[in-house]
């Protein structure tokens, strides 16, 4: 069911779809109902559920026949963000769509990336703009939110544009306090809200990642463009704030550039990751890139157009 294409209707019946439901669901867009009572026979209550769910894939089914293709789509663009990378997102997502992109925003919580990755398989999404790399320190460390094995690598195996930075790997996230593991309760911990604990990076941890995000962008087959925010890569990573650590960002952002190699594009900007400038400017390198790559493989027609309106505009 999770290799149905997404919108396709999807809905599964089940005791577990009150628990933990990843497993089953995946980077896919499965609808999951209660069954309430274990399937065996049919009586008065496992009735009621049934014909509720009869009728609910009965109405997407429908609702889809409704559903109008069109061949000439908006160029998809794939972003992932975390509520500490939000400002950063929100001015790009608006920068992308007044030059004429489709942005899918994805909360960088392991299956957000992984959905975003599986996405970009599938052909729906075109070009990346991967401002929350952080499930890869989840990944890492340990945390509750990993992503698949498979983060940061699809858009360049299919040499598709990304723009690439560093948000939020300053955490690896925990449910409420008492899940964080016993190893890890001296370490500098960040009550977010009662469901969410987060822990800093060290600067041993973020050396690793920055050689883990370089490793991953050097496989690349496509234009990608690094972009570093010398001044910290989350909200709560500024002078003043709990996760504010210049020795690791530096042991990140230190490891990452020595270990791109020359097919990787880099921007380092003295400014923070929520600085409206650091925004836009990754917005508009991955409008340059776009652009580049369509160009060579035959340029759609949303950005033909585009392109003979500004060049209208100049003569």
């Amino acid at each position: 069911m999770r290799d149905l294409p997404v919108g396709f209707p999807k809905l599964l019946v089940s005791t577990v779809a009150s628990g933990d439901t990843r497993p089953y669901v995946g980077a896919s867009d499965i609808s999951m109902m209660s069954s309430i009572v274990d399937i065996s026979g049919i009586n008065q209550l496992s009735e009621r559920v049934l014909t509720n769910a009869a009728g609910s894939i009965a109405g997407m089914a429908k609702a889809c026949e409704s559903f109008v293709s069109v061949t000439e789509r908006k160029p998809v663009i794939g972003a992932t963000m975390f509520g500490v990378t939000t400002p950063c997102v929100t001015i790009a997502r608006k920068r992308l769509e007044a030059l004429g992109y489709e942005v899918l925003v994805f909360h960088a919580t392991g299956v957000g990336g992984d959905t975003m990755e599986a996405l970009v398989r599938s052909g729906v999404i075109t070009g990346v703009l991967d401002t929350t790399t952080t499930e890869l320190a989840d990944s890492l460390v340990g945390g509750a939110l990993p992503s698949g094995p498979e983060r940061l690598e699809t858009a360049g195996s299919l040499g598709l544009p990304q723009v690439v930075s560093l948000g939020a790997l300053d955490m690896v996230n925990f449910g409420p306090l008492g899940s964080v593991p016993e190893r890890f309760r001296k370490r500098r911990l960040h009550r977010h809200n009662a469901s969410i604990t987060l822990m800093r990076t060290t600067a041993e941890e973020n050396a690793e990642l920055g050689r883990i995000i370089a490793r991953k962008l050097n496989q690349a087959t496509g234009p990608v463009t690094l972009f570093v925010p010398k001044n910290g890569v989350s909200m709560i990573d500024v002078e003043g704030q709990p996760f504010f650590d210049a020795e690791a960002d530096s042991a990140l952002f230190g490891a990452v550039l020595d270990g791109i190699n020359a097919n990787v594009g880099v921007q380092e900007h003295e400014t923070h990751i929520n600085d409206p400038a650091f925004a836009t400017a990754m917005a508009d390198e991955l409008d340059r890139l776009y652009r580049g790559w369509s160009a060579n493989r035959g340029e759609s027609p949303h950005l033909r157009e585009r392109n003979q309106s500004n060049g209208s505009e100049t003569q």
